[in-house]
């Protein structure tokens, strides 16, 4: 099975964000956007670990204990009203709506993890989440020099 963790960064919280997904404890993948919030580059970290998986049997780590609400949760309900909820705009639909279609075709499983607690793979995650956004890095990580 394909281990994953992933992280999102926002500094300042709206502002220049960064993603990052660790593959069997080695930095994948990176992303950036210019102007982000934390919850959206969570949203990516996720999105890239499932595509990445292309489907097949995996466990995903992240520390975000609301996106794992939105895909296993929510957007199963959201989903059947036509993407709508009681409360207003689904915010992130875009991603909601990548997520939630990646996940029901993976073999994934999403498991929480305490942040910031000394977790290897979560601590990793999150210092390649920062760089993406400090560095603007983007795509794969080449870690073939190992």
């Amino acid at each position: 099975m394909i281990v994953y963790y992933t992280d999102g960064s926002c500094s300042p919280n709206p502002g220049p964000g960064g993603f990052s997904v660790i593959k069997d404890m080695k930095p994948h993948i990176v992303g950036h956007e210019l102007n982000s919030t934390n919850i959206r580059m969570e949203g990516c970290a996720l999105i890239a670990a499932l595509r990445d998986s292309r489907g097949h049997d995996c466990e995903i780590f992240t520390d975000s204990e609301f996106w794992i609400n939105v895909i296993t949760k929510w957007a199963p309900g959201w989903a059947a009203k036509g993407w709508k909820k009681k409360g207003g705009e689904i915010k992130n639909i875009d991603l909601v709506q990548e997520a939630y279609g990646l996940y029901k075709d993976s073999g994934a499983i999403l498991t929480w993890v305490r942040g910031h607690e000394g977790d290897e793979g979560n601590e990793m995650a999150d210092e390649w989440a920062n760089k993406a956004r400090q560095q603007r890095l983007e795509g794969y990580i080449d870690n073939t020099a190992d």
